[in-house]
């Protein structure tokens, strides 16, 4: 890979900070195939890879971010809601 093509593989790495989580996932399951189909050429298959290790890290924030604002209905012994705590807290 030259100094072009790297240039190239960064800006389209860049791009996937934009990506939803749905166009993120839907991409790195077509590469995931592509790769396990093992007709890509080496210097390709390494770039698909590294594009998919920035959609994997993409997805991983978002659900981080998703679970950071999914909050539980907290209840009183009634059975009455007294507030919301953050899902993970037991």
């Amino acid at each position: 890979m030259d100094q072009q093509d790297n240039e190239m593989q960064k800006s389209n790495n860049n791009d996937v900070g934009q990506l939803s989580f749905e166009r993120a996932i839907d991409e790195l399951e077509s590469i995931v195939k592509r790769l396990e189909e093992g007709k890509v050429p080496l210097e390709e298959s390494v770039a698909i890879y590294e594009r998919g290790e920035a959609l994997k890290r993409r997805c991983e924030d978002l659900l981080r971010q998703a679970e950071a604002r999914v909050e539980k209905i907290t209840l009183d012994a009634a059975g009455k809601p007294t507030g919301t705590e953050p899902l993970d807290v037991e």
